[in-house]
């Protein structure tokens, strides 16, 4: 029997023991044309990512890196599916829905970081051939600070992919009709059965179906959302009778009160913590060379800002709705807003069509943020730390591993954690505080040193961690002002982040003659 004959065998009996375990479980009747939807989407992306398979050799660099081959046009396909997926669609709706317009901040904030990333960052990591994000910190830091900086992005990428899990659970809870954790469950197995079989070109290609059918499908939604609303103008009319200075994306101190520089806080966090990002570095590095690498973060930037119009018209239409009068109890939480509306406010072919969409493009960014995590683990940790003699196929092998155990992880995370907005901010909180300012300096600097790393990260560790996280139940320790509701509105994070640009090439100067900087070395594939 051949490979893909298996693993279309277990695919097929896994869609039947969820049908299987849905019937038994569902407390109502499910909604079985929803879910033969999705599973008609789900069928699809795994067909394409099977075939893709064939192209990976047994040589790492195809199973990580696509054997950076990767064409313009499917570049920048593969980079805007991967940040439009369920966090920023599903994410979007929720926070325009929950708390205006004001607060959307993630679409414009991670299009901005995309089109930085390509302007100041994309074309020197390309040209020194990385294999990942980690490289440039490894060589200029050494590997064993290079392996302690693998916490803060395995952490990071944790929490990307329990959003999207959260998003695809909610999603698929709604179309079918049964308990969000089990959705979430069954979801997680199928998301992480799909990822562990391919490499980064069955990643890409399904990556390009994907947001072809994401985008598809809320081109079809939208009109008939607005529709059954009374039109777009009278959905904004009534959406900001509601929200009133909230509805806007500009900030003003009268909108957000005593918000206002947390605000600006998570500005700063989205555009610049949405960076160093192994699963954006992962594509840029896949480029077939320095200007692909370049243009195709730019032009993503811009898809994913216009790719945000559609969710926040659903979410306008979820927050103005009144369910009550239509007989129905409305969202069971804001993270449900989007599959909510599509499934109950348009046709059910329309319907099925848009949440089969959404689903099928939630799945494929969870496999894009596994990989990447689990890259990270097996070319910077295990190869230099456990293993130094470890082949091409060993590296692979140890990749699969650990998606296996990054997927587990992410599924429990998701299952203990309702909003997908607040895991999607949490995940560039962790990277803009303790990745950004050493990865600034390990590619501009060349006297930056270990030394001043260490002392650079350390102070933003106790300058981020001392504020406290409610999402992650701890207490505030560091005596902030603008302390309201258990919550530091003190803009913290940046000034955790800005300690550490600022100390590390500082320090690192003092420190020369005890730790001399490492030069940058191009890496020979």
């Amino acid at each position: 029997m051949s490979n893909s004959t298996r693993n279309w065998i277990l695919f097929l009996s896994l869609l039947l023991i969820t049908g299987v375990v849905i019937n038994l479980t569902a407390e109502a009747d499910p909604f079985w044309p929803g879910l033969l939807g999705i599973g008609f989407f789900y069928t699809i992306i795994f067909w394409i990512g099977t075939r893709a398979e064939k192209d990976n050799s047994s040589e790492d660099k195809s199973f990580l890196l696509a054997g950076r081959k990767v064409p313009l046009y499917l570049a920048i396909f593969t980079m805007a599916a991967t940040w439009v997926g369920g966090g920023f669609i599903n994410g979007t709706a929720e926070a325009t829905a929950a708390s205006g317009l004001v607060w959307v901040q993630a679409p414009w904030g991670y299009a901005l970081s995309l089109i930085i990333g390509g302007i100041f960052f994309a074309r020197k990591m390309r040209r020194f051939q990385f294999r990942t994000m980690l490289d440039p910190l490894v060589q200029r830091f050494g590997e064993k600070l290079g392996a302690l900086f693998f916490l803060p992005a395995l952490l990071g990428e944790l929490f990307w992919t329990a959003a999207i899990l959260t998003a695809l659970g909610t999603t698929f809870a709604v179309v079918v009709g049964i308990d969000t954790r089990l959705a979430l469950i069954i979801s997680a197995v199928i998301a992480i059965f799909y990822t562990y079989l391919g490499g980064l070109w069955a990643v890409i290609r399904t990556d390009f179906i994907q947001f072809i059918l994401l985008i598809g499908g809320l081109i079809l939604v939208l009109p008939a959302v607005l529709g059954s609303a009374g039109g777009l103008s009278t959905v904004w009319q009534v959406y900001v009778e509601k929200f009133g200075e909230a509805a806007t994306i500009f900030p003003s101190k009268t909108a957000l009160g005593s918000y206002y520089w947390n605000w600006w806080d998570y500005a700063l966090l989205l555009i610049f913590g949405g960076i160093p990002w192994q699963v954006y570095f992962q594509r840029v590095l896949s480029a077939k060379n320095e200007k692909t690498a370049q243009w195709l973060s730019i032009i993503a930037g811009v898809i994913c800002l216009l790719a945000a119009i559609p969710a926040i018209g659903i979410g306008m239409v979820g927050a103005i709705t009144d369910w009550e009068s239509m007989g129905l109890a409305g969202p069971a939480d804001s993270a449900s807003t989007l599959p909510y509306v599509i499934r109950h406010l348009c046709s059910p072919i329309i319907a099925i069509i848009g949440l089969g969409a959404v689903a099928a493009a939630v799945m494929s960014s969870t496999d894009s943020s596994m990989l990447s995590a689990a890259s990270l683990g097996s070319w910077n940790v295990y190869r230099p730390l456990i293993n130094p003699s470890v082949n091409e196929s060993g590296i692979k092998k140890t990749t699969k591993n650990l998606i296996l155990i990054i997927g587990a992880t992410a599924t429990l995370i998701a299952l203990n954690i309702t909003s997908v907005y607040e895991l999607w901010f949490l995940c560039s909180d962790f990277v803009y505080c303790l990745l950004f300012p050493p990865l600034v300096w390990a590619l501009f600097d060349s006297k930056a040193n270990w030394i001043g790393a260490v002392v650079g990260v350390s102070v933003a560790f106790i300058l981020r961690f001392g504020g406290g996280d409610s999402i992650l139940g701890l207490p505030i320790l560091i005596p902030y002002p603008m302390v309201q509701d258990g919550v530091v509105l003190f803009p913290f994070r940046t000034v955790a982040m800005l300690s550490s640009l600022v100390l590390i090439p500082i320090i690192s100067r003092f420190t020369l003659k005890i730790a001399p900087a490492k030069l940058l070395v191009k890496v020979t594939d």
